[in-house]
């Protein structure tokens, strides 16, 4: 599936337009300095109001077994001045491109749903590392109450994001236009930019044991979110432990569920699923198992959760995550289903 669509791009860590004099020295050179990185966006929620009309977004169906959702297009030159780039770091985390981690992981949520081990309705839902924000669509057409969004760039949000939730919502309330049980016209969907570090100061919905004086106003600071969704979060080494943190802070307890799609290992970068389900073993609050793994040929193998054995040498497996709230005064467990798309 995804080696039909060139827009499913490979992984890739700096622009081909790159000086390549830079990534070495020669013999004559004075070494310096490495420059720090920007600093982050500042944390903001993007009104739907707030798209970017000026920048062209056209959208083209995807068929994913059965399930049709919009996928939009627009390009990475207009709203960022780059070409040809995946990821430059501190100005734009990859989320204008449709990652093939996104699609395992919308069918492997319909999987879930069709077993009836996983149910939407009613449940407040955070993508973090949204892009096109189609697991985020796929939850909201399944009946989540309350819908939250997170991307990095306000730009991918304004350009990308909200208008392509739009378009799938206004696709699928037309074609159920008969059959209103199957509508959600009442959840509560809103959109946030900013970095992993901060950006739960101003999620409407974290799990906080004691209270965060730099919470913004209207914060609730004891609900968190029912299930967690990401895909593709992972490619970074130095993001992982504060991904990790955010985690927590934001998943409701103690029946709080993540579902992760990534790759097991991101090349060039160092990151993957396998060193985040160390970090998460040796924090020793939560505990992760394998559930589903995709090698369909076109990159590396993917892992993400689908309800079915485990075999070494198959096409798939997933991970299955729980929370232990260990110290936290909760017995019962809370489960976080990891889908690594390697």
């Amino acid at each position: 599936m995804a080696a039909q669509d060139s827009s499913l791009g490979a992984f890739c860590l700096f622009s081909a337009t790159e000086d390549k004099t830079e990534l070495g020295l020669s013999f004559f050179d004075s070494p310096e300095k490495a420059l720090p990185p920007p600093p982050p966006p500042p944390c903001i929620e993007v009104l739907p109001s707030q798209v970017n009309s000026s920048v062209k977004h056209t959208v083209e169906p995807l068929n994913l077994d059965g399930l049709t959702l919009l996928k939009g297009r627009v390009s990475t030159q207009e709203v960022f001045a780059l070409s040809n780039s995946d990821l430059v770091p501190g100005k734009y985390e990859g989320g204008l491109k449709l990652w093939e981690g996104s699609l395992d992981l919308v069918k492997s949520l319909r999987t879930e749903v069709e077993e009836g081990l996983l149910s939407f309705a009613g449940k407040r839902v955070l993508e973090l590392g949204c892009g096109h924000g189609l697991p985020g669509v796929f939850a909201c057409l399944q009946g989540a109450a309350v819908l939250h969004f997170q991307d990095f760039n306000a730009e991918v949000l304004k350009c990308l994001t909200i208008p392509n939730v739009n378009a799938n919502l206004l696709m699928k309330t037309q074609s159920l236009a008969t059959d209103v049980t199957k509508r959600n016209n009442d959840a509560e969907i809103r959109f946030f930019a900013g970095d992993w570090n901060d950006v739960h100061q101003i999620l409407p919905s974290v799990y906080a044991v004691e209270n965060n004086p730099n919470s913004s106003p209207g914060v609730n600071l004891s609900v968190g979110y029912d299930i967690i969704l990401m895909a593709e979060t992972v490619y970074s080494i130095s993001a992982l432990p504060t991904l990790y943190k955010l985690i927590k802070k934001c998943m409701a307890r103690p029946h709080g569920v993540a579902y992760m799609a990534a790759k097991k290992h991101y090349f060039g970068v160092g990151g993957g699923s396998r060193r985040f389900l160390s970090l998460v073993e040796k924090d020793g609050l939560m505990v992760a198992s394998l559930v589903a793994e995709v090698a369909d040929g076109s990159s590396n193998v993917r892992e993400l959760p689908i309800k079915s054995p485990i075999h070494p040498s198959g096409d798939a497996c997933l991970f299955v995550i729980r929370n232990m709230a260990k110290g936290l005064g909760i017995e019962k467990i809370s489960t976080i289903r990891v889908v690594d798309v390697t």
